[in-house]
């Protein structure tokens, strides 16, 4: 396994173990993100939109596009989602 695809792993299931944030704000957007988890985000996200979908317990954001705005899954540098809790 390659160093960076080994880091990404190591640091979703990092994140599992962490409680990071603090509640919601009116939006449903989290309100306080982990240390961790914004140092493992890619760039180019909008970490003011964060939001965690119940179905799978990933980590998405709200992405403005041109004809529509819609819910991204968040990403680490890797390119892999970000999760909460491991896959089932």
């Amino acid at each position: 396994m390659s160093k960076s695809v080994c880091g990404a792993i190591c640091g979703v299931l990092f994140l599992t173990g962490c409680t990071g944030v603090g509640g919601t704000n009116s939006d449903g957007h989290l309100a306080n993100l982990s240390d961790n988890l914004v140092a493992l985000a890619a760039p180019n996200q909008d970490l003011n939109t964060v939001r965690i979908n119940p179905v799978d317990g990933c980590y998405e954001y709200r992405h403005v596009g041109p004809v529509e705005t819609t819910y991204l899954p968040l990403r680490a540098h890797a390119g892999n989602p970000l999760c909460s809790r491991p896959p089932e």
